[in-house]
């Protein structure tokens, strides 16, 4: 990253987190937290591709309000294999041209109590497809794109953020898929960080707790459920998309140049007491 110079700029004219004239591909980007980090890397000047899976309608408007044809791109694409999340990279810089910003947003959690003695082999191979051998996919091709792109002037090829969850960090009872899912991101994250530094691809991963998006919505909207949730969350809410999408916008600027295999705890204190 090029060096920031001390006093330079004007002081109070504020601080720009910006991704001018960088690519961006978000998974997941047509609802919750995906559409939060769609608007804000928009916002920040970026050219985003993102991918849905079935609301073709949702995910068009969503292009439209954020610049259309040539800015913003729906992907229509499957994420269950190796094989889908390769084909949404091609996707990708095909609309793009390159890819400098990787966020691995997409993910079920089956909301269901499923004990791991009667958990069935089709909840497991679908959450475990999803969430993470798809992810495998992504990350290959991705990582093989960044590779044959020119180091940018700030020194560095690309940026990749997955996004785990507290589940993967302390585990998550009756949801053994899910956790084990999530737990498998944080490892390939520090992993993959160790093993592209060298190449200028920053590998980091955001964990969240719980917010308030379309997959959490059933659960918290149970009175009981709701209590119990906060009762474990030290500020006393759960998040919003807006609060996961800001630090995953900033593990993408140079002003995160130096941050390589980080986890990236968003959960109101949550961890700390789990």
């Amino acid at each position: 990253m090029a060096q920031i110079e001390p006093g330079t700029g004007n002081i109070g004219a504020g601080v720009e987190l910006s991704l001018q004239d960088k690519c961006a591909l978000i998974t997941g980007g047509s609802r919750g937290i995906g559409a939060a980090t769609l608007r804000l890397f928009r916002r920040a000047g970026a050219r985003v591709a993102f991918s849905y899976r079935a609301a073709a309608q949702q995910a068009e408007t969503l292009a439209t309000e954020c610049g259309g044809a040539g800015v913003c791109h729906a992907i229509q694409q499957d994420l269950l294999t190796p094989a889908d999340g390769e084909a949404l990279i091609a996707a990708s810089v095909a609309a793009l041209g390159r890819l400098d910003c990787l966020v691995i947003n997409h993910g079920i959690w089956p909301s269901h109590d499923a004990p791991i003695g009667s958990m069935a082999d089709e909840q497991w191979r679908e959450t475990l497809g999803t969430n993470l051998d798809s992810v495998f996919g992504l990350l290959r091709a991705g990582v093989a794109q960044m590779q044959r792109q020119p180091v940018h002037a700030e020194g560095t090829r690309g940026k990749i953020v997955l996004v785990s969850s507290t589940a993967g960090q302390r585990g998550e009872a009756f949801h053994t898929d899910y956790a084990a899912s999530k737990g498998a991101l944080i490892s390939m994250t520090k992993g993959l960080s160790t093993e592209l530094a060298a190449q200028g691809i920053a590998v980091n991963c955001v964990a969240p707790g719980w917010v308030h998006t379309d997959m959490s919505a059933e659960t918290l909207a149970d009175p009981l459920a709701s209590k119990k949730i906060g009762s474990t969350i030290p500020l006393g809410r759960v998040g919003t998309p807006d609060e996961i999408a800001g630090p995953i916008l900033f593990l993408c600027t140079p002003w995160a140049g130096f941050v390589q295999g980080e986890i990236f705890n968003v959960n109101g204190g949550a961890v700390l007491v789990g």
